[in-house]
């Protein structure tokens, strides 16, 4: 196998230890959104202590790096995005990567500096950090406006990819939230990890509580899932 490979598979599968250990991904029966009966559940929020916001931040960089991708800074869209833009922006000046970063204001500021935009300047090859994709609307959001401040979206950097094809239990959609960002934009998606490495890191566990969820998220995969 690739040196590289093997790095990002090793980050892929220690982010879901990881993940699973701080209990923002479970397994069991959760109802999504679009009224979806899921075998697994990602919540970003559970990130929040001061611990593992930066440890998160550390496989955000990491994943980042190892995409090859150019960039001259980092945006978080509200609210999610703020912190995981700078606890990226953080791992990424400890590994020797100084960049800026910046972010949005749901609502205009009429005094003061006023705007909505808050942090550096928005210049160059831009990021976009948030937790995952569900419908795309952040990331036009930001794409917009970081356009009109004079920047150039480069990427999406996310935490989870569900590889799900948007729309609901009844009305199935023919591509996932990723890949329709991807097309719209002409911009990649990078993430940390998929459900496809959820998957395998199921399949490799010697722990017969967890592994037992496997089936489920199998069935879901192939009724919801995109093509690999």
């Amino acid at each position: 196998m690739n040196p590289q490979n093997n790095q990002t598979q090793n980050n892929q599968h220690d982010f879901i230890r990881f993940a699973l250990e701080a209990r923002v991904l479970a397994f069991g029966e959760f109802k999504t959104k679009a009224g979806r009966l899921s075998p697994y559940f990602f919540n970003a929020g559970g990130f929040s202590s001061g611990v593992l916001l930066g440890a998160l931040g550390r496989y955000y960089a990491k994943a980042l790096l190892a995409s090859g991708i150019q960039f001259e800074m980092l945006y978080g869209p509200a609210y999610k995005g703020i912190t995981l833009a700078a606890a990226t922006a953080i791992a990424l000046a400890e590994q020797g990567h100084n960049v800026s970063f910046a972010y949005n204001r749901k609502e205009a500021k009429d005094h003061g500096e006023g705007g909505t935009m808050v942090g550096a300047p928005i210049q160059g090859r831009v990021v976009i950090v948030d937790d995952v994709i569900s419908a795309g609307t952040s990331v036009r959001e930001s794409v917009n406006l970081i356009r009109a401040a004079g920047g150039e979206p480069a990427a999406v950097l996310i935490a989870l990819d569900r590889m799900e094809k948007s729309g609901t239990a009844m009305d199935i959609g023919a591509y996932s939230a990723v890949q329709s960002v991807s097309q719209e934009f002409g911009m990649p998606v990078v993430a940390i990890a998929s459900l496809n490495d959820v998957m395998t890191f199921l399949t490799a566990s010697a722990d017969a509580e967890l592994k037992q969820y496997l089936p489920a998220v199998k069935a879901y995969r192939l009724k919801y899932g995109i093509d690999a």
